[in-house]
């Protein structure tokens, strides 16, 4: 009989302090995801982590009409004239316009932030890279 209770005793133990640990994780998420999710706001149409583009010389009224995420390459199809092109990428990710297909003969890197109105008329292709 005594064992059983020991047995109890430590079973109701674990449960309970389980339940602490389970109450804690579960607590520290929330936080962290209101802080996120305060940050985490799309800047002229264009969510954090991606590349957008916009035709012409503006932000089209905050509506791109082009938006990559992945790094690697993509290669472009009838963009020509000038385009926006917005680095909303995170981490220090960088892009590149690139006069081949496949990425060749790249040129430069636009850093995460930052906007460039861009001649897409001889690009190909973009880059994205961390």
């Amino acid at each position: 009989m005594a064992l059983r209770k020991v047995v109890a005793l430590a079973l109701t133990s674990l449960v309970v302090a389980g339940a602490g640990l389970t109450t804690s994780a579960s607590a520290a998420p929330t936080a962290d995801n209101s802080q996120s999710d305060a940050a985490v706001v799309a800047t002229h149409g264009c969510d954090p982590g991606w590349v957008c583009m916009y035709p012409g010389a503006g932000w089209n009224g905050d509506k791109p009409l082009h938006f990559y995420y992945d790094y690697g390459t993509y290669n472009l199809t009838d963009m020509y004239g000038t385009w926006r092109i917005f680095n909303n990428q995170t981490g220090g990710a960088t892009m590149s316009t690139c006069k081949g297909y496949n990425g060749t003969r790249c040129e430069g890197k636009l850093q995460a932030g930052d906007w460039i109105d861009k001649y897409m008329t001889p690009i190909n292709s973009i880059t994205l890279q961390p």
